[in-house]
């Protein structure tokens, strides 16, 4: 396919391989609370030790090195609290790392595409692949000025890339920041002094098959009794035997609570995080644990029976469902999340959509879903869309990881297969082949819903394109069936159809030669033009 770029083949999306639930503490007493923030900021304040240490290695870290790190933790709080905070910071610098990378990444991007509008002369036409030149002379000087910034800047974030160099803030730099803006975050100095503390706390704990329980530090029983080790300094605060504070309220796990229930019991590992939300004043605990991948339903079983075809937008999900032969069926479905609110509200109403979504491919009897593989990562810059300002905080604010996980997580629950297909040319191509066919009196199709069909067609390994082949050579249909779908190897199966002229059946060619001669026509109407009609004065007699 000439200009079109090559297309990824359709996949089965992996299960998720872990599971996390929270619960909350209802009824801490003061004792407990304090105990909580006492354990938590000093563990919190080895953690920050232990990451500047390792900052301090960079590219020289070593098993060697990291064994030291943790006896050098071990005295000032216990063997388990040490492997935990060095297993932790080990995790934050390599995502540092990371998003050190996508930095440079992201930078590199602009810079190079800054350097291709500067070099067209001022006012020139972009094509669809790449951006013209930038419209004046005002705006071409400003953007040679941002240039000369994006190089000084990627140029040291190389050279602390080749150094090993991250730059890590415990709490997060957002909040950090927001020190200097109290009053358009709306905090007072005091509330930010408590939110950053609790972000600096140190109160996770990884499992360990085999102990008691599955976690030896901070432990769990089947009834809801928690208990946490103390660190050394701390084991005059302990109220139960071998230094360890049992508090006094017990919890339960209502999502997944049989099967958390059960690795319990079994002594499997379970990890723990104990999270205080100063904002409302509760305290949380997370429990976390690995499980088995599911093992990949075929694409052929998976697509069975059908599938329903999604698609992605800003403020809602587009889905139709197609049959075994890629054909809609029913009407199109809409299920909507406001993406307004707090990260929580935002989450929550997410899931309610995807949960509407499954409920109704479950009712129709379909095993998969096909959604595309967005990521818009490459796409954020503002170096790229320029003024597009709307656009960018369009594709900005669409969920696209966070319902992807979603998704991926809440279908290996419901027995559903979540299948990936290459997002190339699905609204363009569908909005051109079925909106206006599926539109009628009483149902309006939008582009969303015949870029799902292209999505679902997609998977299915079908054509996007709605393609019939010719007409047999006569009624006796002597050439076979009459076939729906273009051959997979057909060249240009995706492509528009091109304009041929001749008849509309197009089965005799435009410049061919009739076999029958054209018999004059019985009437004034259907003569032909160069004839010439004579009325005689008289009758002719004979």
């Amino acid at each position: 396919m000439g200009g079109l770029r090559e297309m990824a083949a359709p996949f089965v999306v992996t299960g998720p391989s872990g599971v996390a639930v929270r619960t909350r503490f209802k009824g801490l007493t003061p004792e407990d609370e304090e105990v909580l923030r006492l354990v938590g900021a000093h563990l919190g304040s080895l953690a920050s030790r232990d990451l500047k240490a390792r900052c301090v290695e960079g590219l020289e870290h070593s098993a060697a090195s990291w064994a030291a790190r943790k006896r050098a933790l071990t005295g000032v709080s216990s063997s388990r609290w040490a492997g935990s905070v060095t297993k932790a910071t080990h995790d934050q610098w390599a995502l540092a790392r990371r998003g050190q990378l996508a930095h440079i990444q992201g930078l590199e991007a602009g810079v190079k595409v800054i350097r291709h509008r500067l070099s067209l002369p001022v006012g020139a036409k972009g094509t669809k692949r790449a951006p013209g030149g930038y419209r004046s002379r005002r705006e071409w000087h400003a953007k040679a000025r941002r240039l000369r910034v994006l190089e000084d800047r990627l140029e040291r974030v190389r050279a602390d890339w080749d150094a090993g160099r991250v730059r890590v803030v415990r709490g997060g730099r957002r909040l950090a920041r927001t020190r200097h803006h109290l009053a358009e975050a709306g905090l007072t100095a005091a509330q930010w002094r408590r939110r950053w503390e609790a972000e600096r706390w140190f109160l996770q704990a990884d499992g360990e098959s085999g102990k008691r329980f599955g976690n030896e530090t901070i432990r769990v029983t089947p009834e809801g009794e928690v208990s946490v080790k103390l660190p050394a300094p701390l084991a005059d605060l302990a109220n139960a035997p071998h230094g360890r504070y049992v508090l006094a309220v017990k919890v339960s796990f209502a999502h997944r609570g049989q099967e958390w229930a059960d690795r319990v019991a079994a002594n499997r590992a379970m990890a723990y995080r104990i999270h205080h939300d100063t904002g409302r004043g509760r305290w949380y605990l997370t429990a976390s644990w690995q499980i088995p991948p599911t093992q990949a339903v075929p694409l052929e079983a998976a697509l069975a029976h059908g599938v329903i075809g999604v698609d992605t937008n800003a403020d809602h999900l587009a889905a139709w469902r197609l049959d075994t032969h890629g054909h809609p069926t029913g009407n199109p479905r809409r299920f909507f999340y406001p993406l307004t609110g707090t990260a929580p509200h935002r989450d929550a109403q997410v899931r309610h959509a995807l949960t509407r979504l499954l409920h109704w491919a479950k009712a129709c009897g379909v095993n998969a879903i096909a959604v595309e593989d967005l990521d818009f990562q490459a796409e954020k810059t503002r170096e790229k869309h320029g003024r597009r300002r709307r656009f960018r905080q369009l594709i900005s604010g669409m969920p696209t990881g966070r319902l992807r996980a979603r998704l991926t997580s809440m279908a290996d629950r419901t027995g559903m297969t979540i299948i990936a297909v290459d997002p190339a040319y699905t609204s363009k191509w569908g909005a051109q082949h079925w909106q206006k066919p599926l539109t009628s009196t009483t149902r309006t199709t939008s582009r969303h819903d015949a870029a799902s069909i292209a999505i679902g067609r997609r998977a299915q390994g079908h054509p996007i394109r709605r393609r019939t082949a010719p007409p047999p050579h006569d009624q006796s249909d002597r050439a076979g069936h009459r076939t729906v779908q273009a051959d997979r190897r057909a060249l240009g199966r995706e492509e528009p159809r091109p304009r041929i002229p001749g008849p509309r059946t197009r089965c005799v060619p435009p410049d061919a030669k009739r076999k029958r001669a054209t018999r004059a026509s019985n009437t004034v109407r259907g003569a032909r033009s160069d004839q010439e009609w004579v009325q005689n004065s008289l009758p002719l007699t004979e």
